[in-house]
């Protein structure tokens, strides 16, 4: 119903169940709405939050893409423990698992193929590991209630990738239809160590992500440090593109979850800690923190220097703190 009155045209609010739940007395249906409408009526509800209407379906799709995500990776750990039970020591041979190597043996293991030699010569040549090396992490007791188990968590590591492709069409699909009317404009080159970036979760396509980003937004988010086409396309989906509902960056922090609490009573500071959230757009900015903390960029730089002092869970906040002023700023 909000996002029909929306799409007629109408100024809709989304109000926080918090904001009434102090309410004494006798409730019902017809005297809730009464109350909310007074309420509202004397300005004292504030709306929650809500990106552009026409941002509402993409933001849609992109959480339904990232729990596909979370549920395939519990099947990717079945598999590991499926081929430890066995004594098959394949995630000392390689990196990862659902590599072109790992999953060229697994799938040969699951074709009846035990030689391990002959399983070790399925190795990709980028692999750091010889094939003699390989070859002695692949002697197992192929037991058969673990072969059944590894069999089944192949079988739905591989189902929940389709899905995850089938979102990732779809969510094109939608891109090109937001805002097509808008000019697209060239996207810059990828730096040297973005390029290098290895992401098993990147969309099927992200260099069109990017064109579809900066057309909607007008920048090129992905060009920050720390920041990848996953993120930027979370924080733009999540955040919107109009910026004139946030005074200033200090209140976006603020709604980020990204600056503390302060708790003051006669002048005596009782809390100062950032509060947890579960916002989305404010995981995205951590992460993004994350992933500078060894790189050489001024965020990296600001990272070390805190974490040294303050220690790796303030420096983190500090950092995505710095990204947001800095991303704002430009």
């Amino acid at each position: 119903m909000f996002e029909e009155l929306e799409r007629q045209g109408f100024e809709c609010l989304l109000i926080s169940s918090r904001s009434l739940r102090r309410v004494a007395g006798r409730k019902s249906d017809i005297s809730d709405a009464q109350w909310i409408q007074t309420l509202h009526t004397y300005g004292l509800l504030e709306g929650s939050f809500r990106p552009q209407g026409d941002l509402v379906a993409l933001r849609t799709l992109l959480r339904h893409r990232s729990q596909l995500v979370e549920h395939r990776s519990p099947h990717i750990q079945h598999m590991q423990k499926a081929l430890l039970q066995m004594n098959v020591q394949l995630s000392q041979a390689v990196t990862d698992v659902t590599g072109m190597t790992g999953q060229k043996i697994i799938r040969a293991i699951l074709a009846s193929e035990r030689d391990p030699q002959t399983l070790a010569a399925l190795r990709e040549p980028g692999c750091k590991k010889s094939e003699e090396e390989i070859g002695k992490t692949l002697t197992g007791t192929w037991r058969e209630e673990h072969l059944f188990i590894l069999k089944q968590s192949l079988m739905l590591y591989d189902f929940y990738t389709e899905q995850i492709q089938a979102c990732d069409e779809e969510i094109e699909r939608l891109y090109g239809l937001t805002r097509p009317d808008w000019e697209a404009g060239n996207v810059e080159s990828l730096t040297k160590r973005k390029k290098n970036s290895h992401s098993k979760n990147l969309p099927h396509n992200p260099e069109e992500i990017r064109k579809h980003l900066k057309r909607i937004s007008g920048v090129d988010l992905s060009m920050v440090d720390g920041f990848g086409v996953c993120l930027a396309q979370t924080v733009i989906m999540e955040v919107g593109t109009d910026m004139s509902k946030f005074p200033d960056e200090k209140h976006f922090c603020s709604w980020l979850g990204l600056a503390p609490k302060h708790e003051i009573s006669g002048g005596k500071v009782l809390k100062n800690k950032t509060l947890k959230t579960k916002n989305r757009a404010g995981q995205a900015f951590r992460m993004a923190a994350q992933s500078v903390k060894q790189a050489e960029c001024m965020f990296g730089v600001f990272y070390r220097r805190l974490r040294a002092r303050l220690g790796p869970s303030q420096a983190t906040v500090a950092t995505a703190h710095a990204i947001v002023v800095w991303s704002t700023a430009c």
